[in-house]
């Protein structure tokens, strides 16, 4: 990387080469190895993790930090700037369903490319890729298409980076490899409009894609899909899905071309630098938006911060969330305005962004490039709701004092899918994996009770409502009636119903549209606590600690998908 600017954030640069390093390293790391990773001091990682922990974008068990959800809301203000997945997304969902294949949007990013949706079909072998991961040009069927597009400079780039790293070794997403005759590629996909990948990435990968195009015909982005080598061969393969790949790469550069959607794909899919970035046409800078959700690290106190805090990366860090959808484009007063940031503040934070790579500049505007998918987004596009649940679980059990767990609805069961235990001599034993009646559970008659009427009664209708001890319901008006209060109130206790001496509690968890896709519940023994003191002691505890995961699954969510496992 070239010489820093004078005005630029050092705490900043150093704040991302930490986050940086912690994506590489799959989300995980322990403080020592991020010192060998970046060559910082200890003492400044340990302020850097101390201030990313604040803020909500690690979490620090000793000296193990681990991303959070919420940092995803750095990749998620890229990719709502950028439009593109969630303008074409259902129609690469619509694609996938039609061809039964994996069907993924990628776009450029230097030399390599970045995918930044996935349609996936739930098979044994799985075909999915992170969003986010830089992967190297020469080995994925998109690379080809966008290098056909390449200017001198950015061909000189990628021959010195082969010729440094002939196995691609910089490219932690995939495994080490050549990519060879790269250049033959490039001239076959300029002459097909499409390209393949026959195994390049990985043993047993195929994958065809076709280019998204702008009016002057540069791609903005490429549409690919995706299959294994059980189900097809590189020729194949194309042979099938070609002829529909190139009527949904028509329809969705239709969808583009709409005047109130062209300026935001345009400009935000981050063709790479030089004369390609130079090629886009101007677009008027959107208006600040309305400030974000980390102004408040913008207005506090170094008193209140603590004196351990990193002000400036914290500052830095918000600049990327000012942008998102309808906000592609910012001049340097709609950022301060969006962040409450003095004027001079967020030019410094700019500048260094855009030395970083994380922003761009075309006149008086900034907006956010690929590249702020590294910082995170690909270990926690796979993030699971049990991974979300789990440090929510912990802290409510070390609140309470009695086992927490979360399940989801299975069929006509609950499975519990991720669970905290107390330490006690009498203790609910149940692990992740258990499946127990719904009917007779406090978390099933939650998630019953969230369903449509038509549904919950045919659920209800195929289910033999056994009497588990004397107290369970098993009549089903009674039971109905059951739901119907639970679906009013918001929670649910089960006294004894499901096994003798046992009382539990439950709340749901619900995605952004409001779906309860798990619940949450604490378990006892009756002599624990009485009902009243459940609802009075446990229930405020519990649904703030639904809250909690709701926040963070939300902030996934936006643009990947949180699997329930």
């Amino acid at each position: 990387m070239s010489t820093a600017p004078a005005e630029a954030v050092g705490p900043l640069m150093r704040g991302v080469a930490v986050l940086r390093a912690l994506s590489d390293a799959d989300g995980r790391a322990g403080l020592g190895d991020l010192v060998r990773a970046t060559g910082l001091a200890r003492s400044t990682v340990d302020r850097i993790a101390a201030t990313l922990a604040r803020m909500g974008y690690v979490r620090l068990d000793g000296p193990v930090v681990t991303l959070a959800p919420r940092l995803m809301e750095l990749a998620n203000a890229y990719l709502g700037a950028l439009g593109l997945p969630a303008l074409l997304g259902p129609l690469a969902v619509q694609l996938a369903e039609e061809l039964d294949e994996s069907v993924s949007l990628a776009v450029p990013d230097g030399d390599g490319i970045r995918f930044v949706h996935q349609s996936t079909r739930r098979r044994a072998m799985s075909l999915t890729f992170r969003i986010g991961d830089l992967l190297p040009a020469e080995r994925t069927a998109p690379g080809p298409l966008f290098a056909a597009h390449w200017t001198p400079g950015q061909w000189t780039a990628w021959r010195e980076r082969r010729a440094a790293d002939p196995e691609g070794l910089g490219f932690p997403g995939v495994p080490a490899g050549t990519g060879d005759h790269f250049e033959e590629r490039v001239e076959r996909a300029r002459a097909a409009s499409s390209a393949v990948d026959d195994q390049l990435i990985e043993p047993g990968l195929i994958a065809v894609a076709v280019p998204l195009r702008d009016p002057a015909g540069l791609p903005l982005c490429a549409l690919s899909v995706v299959s294994h080598t059980s189900r097809h061969s590189a020729e194949s393969l194309r042979e099938a899905v070609l002829p529909r790949l190139r009527a949904a790469a028509t329809a969705m550069e239709a969808e583009l071309a709409r005047p109130a959607e062209a300026p935001r794909a345009a400009h935000a899919a981050g063709r790479g630098s030089g004369a390609a970035r130079a090629e886009a046409a101007p677009t008027t800078p959107a208006a600040a938006p309305a400030p974000s959700g980390l102004a408040a690290w913008t207005s506090a106190s170094k008193q209140e911060l603590g004196a351990e805090f990193v002000e400036s990366l914290a500052r830095g860090l918000t600049v990327l969330t000012a942008f998102g959808p309808g906000r592609a484009e910012l001049t340097l007063s709609a950022v301060a305005g969006a962040t409450g940031l003095p004027r001079a503040t967020a030019r410094r934070a700019l500048i260094t962004l855009d030395h970083l790579g994380l922003v761009a500049t075309g006149g008086r505007a900034f907006r956010p490039t690929p590249r702020v998918l590294a910082l995170g987004c690909p270990p926690l596009s796979r993030t699971t709701l049990s991974d979300i649940a789990a440090p929510h679980l912990a802290a409510l059990v070390r609140t309470v004092h009695d086992s927490a767990s979360l399940a989801v609805l299975d069929g006509d069961a609950i499975q519990y899918t991720a669970r905290v235990a107390t330490t006690r001599i009498m203790s609910v034993n149940i692990t992740p994996g258990t499946r127990l009646p719904a009917y007779a559970a406090a978390m099933g008659r939650v998630l019953l009770a969230d369903l449509p009427a038509a549904e919950r009664a045919e659920r209800l209708g195929r289910t033999a409502l056994a009497a588990l001890t004397p107290r369970t319901v098993t009549a089903p008006a009674v039971l109905a009636g059951l739901l119907d209060e639970v679906a009013e109130q918001g929670y649910a206790v089960v006294d004894e119903e499901l096994e003798e001496g046992l009382r539990s509690l439950a709340v749901p968890v619900r995605d952004a549209a409001g779906r309860a896709v798990a619940a949450v519940n604490v378990a006892m023994h009756t002599t624990r606590r009485t009902l009243a003191e459940c609802r009075a002691d446990l229930l405020p505890e519990l649904r703030a600690t639904a809250a909690a995961i709701e926040a963070d699954l939300h902030v996934v969510n936006r643009f990947c998908r949180a699997s329930a496992t």
